[in-house]
């Protein structure tokens, strides 16, 4: 029998929001955490502007010690503790510096980690001041990293590692999580992931010219998903972290029930029809959405609302096109539908984590944030979908099921099924 699933912590790392109370009322006002950045004009990018968490060295010394914040430079890192930390305490955890909770495990995934960190390290080699290094190092710059620091944080006894796949790490992190408690070998299970932030994260994409830049002088309206406007995606960064648990656990501790994770389904198109290592094959992507909801023990017309992958470039439409074919709606009956990342930007292998985080919230909270600079639907999707379905203010909903997905390079997806809990 398939143990029920539960979320019962939520910790967020957003652009426009740290912690759970300025990140909700940043998603219900519509409020966007995308600022211009003076550093990317410096370097001369074409996207001047970005999505990054504020995070002030007093907040720092909140969750690592003085003594772990020496010579620490990994943003990804800061964030995934953070967000870590917030959702084990959420959960109603305490921290036991002296005990194992052997039943615990900690899936968190992260794209890279510590890549300011790792530069400075590069320099050091080079010229030869490898004793200058400082002994943090190494665990900064391993892609573990984020995971070590958590197990050492809040003493997980059980697997404790780091996944990574691109824009999906989060989804699949969360996924994984699911599966360990499924097959019993976890009782609790922190997921979540993390990416740094900064030029040489961000670089890559700039170069491939897949960000946006006409709005360089208009931060807030840069990042346009759905949009006939949209230029490509705002890069960003960040972290969300949610606490599975199986629900006879939760009971017993009394703790707080945000939602129930039915299920979900990972998959990968090949590279094959289509698909390449930047591009989605569409029949890969439409399984996987129809083997999640099946997983999931529900139909397609029960779910209320979709998170989608939706990066503001021009594979929006054909996202929307295979989420419509996958589930066999109609123009009349598709459901609301909407995209974290017009208020902070692609969070990369953040993404996931912080959408699954915006995703729950809209479940506790009953309803569906909007999407910002979308009044000028693109075409193609206003042709598939009605308007209605594509909401520019804030809505509220009855809200049982959010099906939520992630698409990333390597054509790899993650489709993930959130419903209202309910004790029968």
């Amino acid at each position: 029998m398939r143990k029920r699933v539960v979320i019962t912590g939520l910790g967020v790392v957003s652009p426009n929001g740290v912690g759970l109370d300025a990140f909700t009322n940043a998603l219900k006002n519509g409020s966007s955490g995308i600022r211009h950045s003076k550093v990317l004009e410096e370097l001369q990018f074409s996207c001047q502007v970005a999505g990054e968490p504020i995070i002030s060295d007093l907040m720092k010394e909140e969750y690592l010690t003085r003594l772990q914040l020496r010579g620490f430079n990994s943003t990804g890192i800061l964030y995934g503790v953070i967000a870590g930390i917030d959702a084990f305490k959420d959960a109603g955890l305490k921290i036991n510096a002296d005990e194992v909770d052997w039943d615990m495990s900690i899936i968190f995934g992260a794209g890279t980690s510590g890549i300011d960190k790792f530069r400075e390290a590069i320099y050091k080699v080079d010229e030869k001041n490898v004793r200058r290094l400082g002994s943090s190092v190494a665990i900064q710059v391993m892609n573990s990293g984020v995971s070590a620091y958590l197990s050492g944080i809040l003493g997980a006894g059980g697997q404790v590692t780091t996944n990574s796949s691109a824009c999906t790490t989060g989804a699949e992190s969360i996924l994984m999580g699911y599966d360990l408690i499924q097959s019993g070998r976890a009782t609790k299970v922190l997921t979540g992931s993390t990416s740094d932030s900064g030029p040489y994260i961000w670089g890559g994409f700039d170069a491939m010219k897949v960000c946006a830049y006409k709005f360089n002088d208009q931060p807030e309206k840069a990042s346009r998903p759905m949009s006939e406007s949209a230029n490509g995606f705002v890069p960003g960064s960040g972290a969300g972290a949610l606490m599975l648990e199986t629900l006879d656990s939760a009971l017993e501790r009394g703790a707080t029930i945000y939602a129930e994770l039915l299920g979900g389904h990972v998959n990968c198109g090949a590279q094959r029809n289509g698909g390449s290592l930047t591009a989605p094959n569409n029949e890969a992507v439409q399984r996987c959405i129809k083997t999640a909801v099946k997983n999931a023990g529900i139909n397609a017309q029960d779910i209320s609302t979709i998170n989608g992958h939706l990066t503001a470039t021009k594979k929006d439409s054909i996202e929307v096109q295979n989420w419509k074919e996958a589930l066999e709606f109609t123009k009349d009956n598709f459901p609301p539908i909407n995209s974290l990342k017009s208020l902070v930007g692609h969070g990369l292998s953040a993404s996931g984590a912080l959408e699954s985080v915006a995703s729950v919230l809209q479940i506790k909270e009953q309803f569906v944030f909007p999407n910002a600079n979308c009044e000028d639907i693109h075409p193609d999707i206003e042709a598939m979908i009605n308007s209605t379905s594509v909401p520019t203010k804030m809505k509220e909903l009855d809200v049982d099921i959010v099906a939520k997905a992630s698409f990333g390079f390597g054509d790899v997806n993650g489709c993930l099924i959130f419903k209202r809990y309910n004790h029968s």
